[in-house]
């Protein structure tokens, strides 16, 4: 079996359809400015449009335009805004595919790693098994919820995050980075099942954090078992980490401000092994993305530029 394989080599049945990874790019390094906002999103419109036709995001599309994608992912979910039923499907089949990868990156840090220690190779193996439920779990939940497998596009850009061929990095990229943002969203999660009173998914999303609290705690054990007695490596490994983190943080979307869409989970992050100092660099990473008011005027603009694309399209069509 090859070691090391890319995100595009990810082996996936007929149902999933491959999204574009530019996307979560431009979203990590948007400024706080609305122009600029609108100049890096709006030239992506084909490649969005592209990525979501023929799936369950394609009337999104049709709504907000290019916008849609700092829309749906930047608004907290409410159960009464509007497109509510179909943003958390959104989410929810986005949670699917991430412990999909989550699983995949586990199982590759098991078996790209030979000589790493026997410790380190049955902490990796708990981990697949777990997210292997973890799958199963999201995938009942997705259909619990109405929706199905492969209904959105799958981007692979968290695999792609913990791609690294060092193995303090990897466990810094997957269980570091892509299993502490699992923490905030699932924290999310919780929050809005009790809001909705859907108890089903508040117990079974509430099981599955306890497992991700443990994984995180892997990878800040692993962190510094592989780095101890040598401060550079340990640095080059928390920048790995940084640049991580601040993919995941989707232009600002997770943060400790009061109307971020994803909040940090404090609590579960320190319980899992993560200090002060690394939680208060997660929040300014997201500080020094775009404002909320910021985000919603740009999807404003794009929205109208948008509109006015389809205007003239449906002129062509009838001249």
């Amino acid at each position: 079996m090859k070691r090391f394989i890319e995100h595009e080599e990810l082996a996936r049945d007929s149902r999933f359809i491959r999204g574009n990874n530019a996307q979560a790019t431009v979203l990590a390094s948007l400024p706080d400015d609305v122009d600029a906002v609108v100049k890096a999103i709006d030239p992506m419109a084909q490649l969005i449009e592209e990525g979501v036709r023929g799936t369950a995001a394609e009337p999104l599309f049709e709504a907000y335009g290019p916008a849609f994608i700092i829309t749906v992912l930047n608004e907290p979910l409410d159960p009464e805004a509007p497109a509510a039923g179909i943003r958390l499907l959104f989410r929810m089949h986005g949670i699917f595919v991430g412990e999909l990868q989550a699983l995949e990156g586990a199982a590759r840090s098991l078996w790209d790693f030979p000589d790493a220690p026997w410790e380190f190779k049955m902490n990796m193996a708990r981990q697949c098994w777990d997210e292997g439920r973890h799958v199963q779990i999201f995938e009942k939940l997705l259909i619990h919820l109405g929706g199905e497998v492969g209904m959105f596009p799958e981007n692979t850009f968290l695999f792609e995050c913990a791609c690294s061929d060092d193995p303090a990095m990897r466990v810094a990229g997957v269980n570091r980075g892509l299993e502490g943002l699992a923490c905030d969203v699932f924290r999310d999660m919780i929050r809005y099942a009790q809001k909705t009173g859907d108890t089903v998914m508040e117990q079974a999303v509430d099981y599955v954090l306890a497992d991700e609290i443990t994984h995180v705690r892997f990878g800040s054990e692993w962190v510094k078992e592989f780095t101890k007695d040598n401060p550079d490596y340990l640095e080059r490994t928390q920048n790995f980490r940084r640049e991580v983190d601040k993919q995941f943080n989707f232009g600002g979307a997770r943060s400790d401000r009061p109307d971020s869409a994803i909040q940090i989970a404090i609590e579960d992050r320190l319980e899992a092994g993560f200090d002060m100092d690394e939680i208060n660099e997660i929040s300014s990473l997201s500080s020094a993305g775009p404002k909320k008011e910021t985000l919603r005027q740009a999807a404003a603009i794009l929205k109208e530029l948008h509109d006015a694309r389809k205007s003239n399209q449906n002129k062509e069509v009838t001249q």
